[in-house]
């Protein structure tokens, strides 16, 4: 026999008395598990069962406490809720039922900008107000300030035409006593336009409106008055970009009536004539129902 196949062949020696089945009983013996290696895992599968157990959610509370939880977070919210939503509302209403007085109204206003805080100065220190202010028979006073900042958006000279490039700074006024006469001093910007550099006539009528139905107020027995005539005659253009000068006086009061005369002219230095932009005259008359109306919004 060649030496080749000597080392090819398989060795009969090797696998004398060991035959197929028993090789195979051997196999089975080594995959099986050791006694050690059941207990083992039997004690794991047991300690894990404990724990399941152990660990098992406790029993639901009683429908009388679960109720009890609910009630109690539903009014926590609910009056967390109406605190938030009645906090402004009791803001408001103090500010109506206690409003600044004149001269506190005068310390509300803080510029926005740069440019309302040159606008605010220019009228304070103008010669005209300087003169107002040192007059004994006149009281100065911001009242668009009077209004609650929370109500001061629907209110149309209070909010809707203040602001940037509108009314630019709540306007200065001064009223003499017992509803004789009234002077106020605004500026006027660009976004009160009607055509382009010209302030609405609409804009005009308003301030007229306003001033000369606030003129008449201290003379009527409760300082408050609706419009009910106003006349306006148009004299000139009133330019973007300027200030103003409302001068209104009653002429004539009867019971619940009051008869007023104003005009609009522009702010000019000392010595100089101001040109004025537009005349009116109307009739004011108190409702009936003002002693209400006095207490609930302030007008003074």
């Amino acid at each position: 026999m060649p030496l080749a196949s000597r080392f090819l062949r398989p060795s009969a020696v090797a696998f004398s008395g060991v035959g197929p089945r028993l090789l195979t009983r051997r196999v089975q013996q080594n995959l099986r598990p050791s006694l050690f290696q059941t207990f083992s895992t039997r004690a794991r599968l047991l300690q894990s069962t404990e724990a399941t157990v152990q660990t098992e959610a406790p029993k639901p509370k009683s429908f009388l406490g679960r109720a009890l939880g609910i009630v109690a977070i539903a009014f926590f919210f609910t009056t967390t809720g109406f605190l938030m939503a009645a906090v402004p509302a009791f803001k408001a209403a103090d500010g109506f039922i206690n409003p600044p007085t004149d001269e506190e109204t005068l310390l509300l206003y803080t510029p926005e900008d740069d440019v309302a805080r040159e606008v605010d100065e220019f009228i304070k220190n103008h010669p005209v107000s300087v003169e107002l202010r040192s007059s004994p028979e006149f009281s100065e006073s911001r009242p668009h300030l009077k209004i609650p900042e929370s109500y001061r958006s629907h209110n149309l000279t209070g909010g809707t035409l203040s602001g940037t490039d509108k009314v630019v700074v709540p306007p200065y006024i001064w009223a003499e006593a017992g509803g004789k006469s009234l002077v106020s001093i605004s500026y006027l910007g660009a976004a009160l336009c009607g055509h382009p550099g010209i302030i609405h006539g609409g804009m005009l009528a308003t301030l007229l409106d306003e001033g000369l139905a606030r003129c008449c107020f201290g003379a009527l027995p409760n300082k408050i008055a609706m419009t009910a005539n106003l006349n306006i005659n148009y004299k000139a253009p009133a330019k973007a970009g300027q200030f103003v000068v409302l001068r209104a006086k009653t002429t004539k009061v009867e019971g619940r009536k009051a008869w007023v005369e104003g005009h609009i002219e522009t702010l000019v230095a000392p010595g100089e004539t101001p040109l004025i932009l537009a005349e009116a005259s109307g009739l004011f008359i108190e409702p009936r129902q003002a002693s209400t109306m006095a207490r609930v919004y302030p007008v003074q």
